[in-house]
């Protein structure tokens, strides 16, 4: 196989992890999975893992009705609703009015992926920072979870959560900050997400592998954010759910834990945070 081949190959599926665990946000959509069979095919895939349950992640309007369509589908499955900050600068009425009918699904346990990216310039910072502060009334009506994107935003997001008042719960979704950066949303009672890139072993990697070691395990879950970010070592491969596998193991590693002790602590967290059994 030549190496541009393998680059498109799956990771292979791991041996099972000795608990069962969460993926707290990835797209099956965008992994592929279109219709009811590609949907259970790719979480039965996510068990064979271990991976029991997955928290689906709309980016745009589609997506989002896709995402509640999708998790009623699957009893494995959950969705997560909002308009991903780069899409955020036609953010209308109507868009609203959508986002508004979909977070009181039962199977929508979360307003997310909302927030801010300065990385990509799809959309200027002043609707999207217009945008946030909605979604972030909207997870408090709805009595559910913030999930934030955050990519080279740090400090407004932490001022504009801090302007509106945070929901009770929030996630940073792919935490990508550093050790004091986590100290500062674990103080403000923030839950931080981890997804594959804190298994990289480049350098730029290492002050969110120290991030990883430090947070309190009751703020601490993990994702995949499938299908980018495959973990360690098949960074650049297709992600899936079940590849959340191997960042629980390497995250065990980092933090000199047992694989069953981090596994069944980030499912706990992901219960708490996602109240699935209300769903």
């Amino acid at each position: 196989m030549s190496k541009r081949d393998r680059k498109r190959e799956l990771p292979p599926v791991p041996e099972a992890l000795p608990a069962p665990a969460v993926d707290a946000h990835t797209h099956l959509d965008a992994c592929g999975a279109k219709t009811p069979d590609e949907v259970r095919a790719m979480v039965d895939r996510a068990q064979g893992a271990g991976v029991g349950r997955v928290v689906t992640v709309a980016d745009d309007i589609a997506s989002a009705e896709w995402a509640v369509e999708a998790s009623t589908w699957d009893d494995r499955v959950f969705a997560a609703v909002a308009l991903h900050p780069t899409r955020t600068k036609d953010f209308d009425d109507a868009d609203r009015q959508v986002l508004e009918r979909l977070v009181e699904h039962p199977r929508v346990v979360a307003v997310g992926e909302t927030g801010l990216d300065y990385y990509w310039d799809y959309s200027p910072p002043e609707p999207q920072q217009e945008a946030f502060r909605w979604h972030i009334d909207l997870a408090k009506r709805a009595g559910k979870p913030l999930m934030i994107h955050d990519r080279e935003a740090h400090q407004d997001i932490l001022r504009i959560l801090a302007e509106e008042g945070a929901p009770e719960t929030v996630v940073f979704h792919c935490f990508s900050g550093d050790a004091e950066f986590a100290r500062s949303c674990v103080d403000a009672g923030y839950v931080l997400s981890f997804a594959g890139t804190a298994t990289f072993r480049n350098a730029n990697a290492k002050p969110l592998r120290e991030a990883a070691q430090l947070v309190p395990l009751d703020q601490f879950v993990v994702e995949t954010d499938a299908p980018f970010l495959t973990p360690h070592p098949f960074r650049g491969r297709p992600n899936e759910p079940y590849c959340v596998n191997y960042t629980l193991q390497d995250l065990a590693e980092l933090r000199g834990m047992t694989l069953e002790e981090l596994v069944v602590a980030t499912t706990a967290t992901a219960e708490r945070v996602f109240r699935f059994d209300q769903a």
